[in-house]
Order: structure tokens, then sequence, then C-alpha cells
């Protein structure tokens, strides 16, 4: 009965001793996490858990981490508020995925940001069709901020006559390859896309890094660069 009384006084002190120290850490932190808040609110999660886990440790080795990751985060921040190479280095930078219409190749590379995560997260944004993004930048929380097209020009509908689809625009080339499950969907083949790709002037599916498709006819295809 006793231990249980220990444990629960401790769990009461740790949890006051947790929900002050994100608060001294500032709203912000609440809101969005940069890698080095996240780093330090992980740190104080397991320290936390150290201190309930074993209750022959004394309280001040559990607190005094704490405070002392605190203090760290603090003053970093005070002193990031100064010094723009010290917030790039702490909390990183914006990344421009899209720029003017066209995709970053580059940037997505460095960043280790695949179509796929371009195309939830465009979603996720309630912003269904690449072709209607002017720009889309990667902030450092992992965040996407989206700029739609202010005057959207549309393409003629694809002109043969066994394309019927309803529904979200289809990927058909990916990084250079054929997505054949989007092929199907429409009923076309790959000689279909080819001999559209080629009346576009794009002789090969390999120079083509995003191609997509939507129920209108609009295509949006940007070349490897």
């Amino acid at each position: 009965m006793e231990m249980l009384l220990v444990l629960f006084f401790r769990t009461l002190l740790v949890y006051v001793v947790v929900f002050l120290t994100m608060r001294l850490m500032g709203k912000r932190e609440i809101g969005k996490l940069s890698l080095f808040d996240l780093v330090i609110s992980i740190m104080i999660a397991e320290i936390a858990v150290f201190v309930l886990e074993d209750l022959d440790k004394p309280l001040i080795q559990g607190i005094l981490p704490m405070l002392t990751l605190v203090l760290v985060q603090v003053f970093i921040a005070l002193v990031s508020l100064k010094s723009q190479k010290l917030r790039r280095l702490f909390e990183g930078q914006p990344s421009p995925l899209i720029e003017h219409g066209h995709l970053n190749r580059e940037e997505m590379r460095k960043q280790r940001y695949n179509l796929d995560d371009l195309l939830l997260q465009l979603r996720e944004n309630k912003v269904l069709n690449v072709a209607d993004v002017e720009f889309a930048v990667l902030e450092p929380s992992g965040k996407l901020t989206v700029q739609q097209k202010t005057d959207k020009e549309e393409e003629p509908p694809c002109p043969p006559p066994s394309f019927r689809y309803e529904g979200l625009p289809l990927p058909l080339i990916m990084d250079g390859k054929v997505q054949d499950d989007s092929l199907k969907k429409l009923d076309q083949t790959r000689f279909w896309l080819k001999r559209e790709l080629q009346s576009r002037g794009i002789k090969d599916f390999k120079e083509v890094f995003f191609c997509s498709l939507d129920h209108r006819g609009r295509w949006f295809i940007d070349k490897k660069r």
C-alpha cells in the first residue's frame, strides 16, 4: 500500500514538472515541433518514464535533467532570435518543392521526399491536381504550404472516344516509370500514352519525371531536368 501511495504522488509530481517544463518551452512548441524541439520533448518523456519506473531512484535525478533540457532549449531559442544561421541550424529552412508550376526534383531528392508524399500532402491541403499548384513549400515542421494558380489554363480534352473516367487525377508516369494500374482505369495502353506524349514533343517515358491526367482531360507533364 505504501508503495502505491509513493507511485501515486510521484506520478502527480512528475506530471506537474513535465507540464511546467512544456509551458516554459513556449506555446510555439505545442503547435509545431522542429527537429530540435522534438528531440527535447522525447528526452523529457523518457526521463519522466525513468523516474516512474524505478521508485528507488531519488526524484531529483529525474527532475534535474528535465530542467537542464528546458534551460538548454530556452537558451537556444533566445539566441536563435538574433541569429538566422542558428535558426537554420536548429530548425531548418523551408524547401520549395514546386516552383512556378514545376516540380523541384533536386530539392525533393535532398529532402528524401517522393512523389507519393507530395500527392498525399497536396490532398491534405484539398488540392487534387498538381496542375493547379503554382508553389508548394515544405516547412521545417513537415507541413506543406500550397499556393494554387490564380488563372488555370485548361488543355483540350483527350481525343480518344474511349476515354471515360470519373475520379481523382491519375498519375500516369512517376519518375520515368509508367503506372499501368492508372492506364487500366482509363482503359488505355502504353502505346496510347506514348502517342499522347509524342504529340506533346516527348519521345520517351524516361524523359518524364511526373505525368498525370484528370477526369476533364487536363494533362500535367513535368520533364526531368
